[in-house]
This record gives structure tokens, sequence and C-alpha cells, in this order.
């Protein structure tokens, strides 16, 4: 369920805005989304889980609020940010 050190890495050199960067929304965001893609899909497997998916709707909406910090923030950096991750908004 948890992403690996090499995943997490790479999400943060593809969205980062500067080497190193882990605190711009654009990362935790792609982060997050990794993580609700992959309980998604244990979820499931074990549909019986529940307590996962508590955490899974927390993830949910701490990514919820990252979108709407940068939409109001910057709408062209939201924009291209959805469009890469694919995301319905």
């Amino acid at each position: 369920m948890a992403i690996s050190k090499e995943q997490k890495q790479q999400l943060v050199e593809k969205y980062g805005r500067k080497a190193g960067d882990t605190g711009s929304p654009e990362v935790q965001i792609a982060i997050l989304t990794t993580e609700i893609n992959n309980l998604n899909d244990h979820l499931k497997v074990n549909k019986k889980d529940h307590h996962s998916y508590v955490g899974l709707l927390k993830k949910i909406g701490h990514r919820r609020n990252l979108l709407a910090y940068l939409r109001n923030k910057d709408i062209n950096r939201y924009r291209e940010l959805i469009k890469s991750l694919g995301l319905r908004r």
C-alpha cells in the first residue's frame, strides 16, 4: 500500500519545481494520487478491510484540499497537473 522510496523519488524528480523539492503542492498531490491508486487496488481485492477505507477517505480529502489551494494559487499549474495525473476535475 505504501509507495517505495524509489517511486517517491521519481515523483519528486518529475513534479518538483527544483531539485529535492518535496514540499510543493504538485509533488504532494502526485504522491497522494499514487497512494490513493494503490489503496484503491488493495480495496478491490480485500473488500472487508474497512480500516484502509478510512485511510483512503483521509488521503482523498487531503488531496482535495491541496488541489483547491493550487487552483487558487496558480490556475495554470493546476491545469497542467490534473492533465498529467489524469484526474477528472
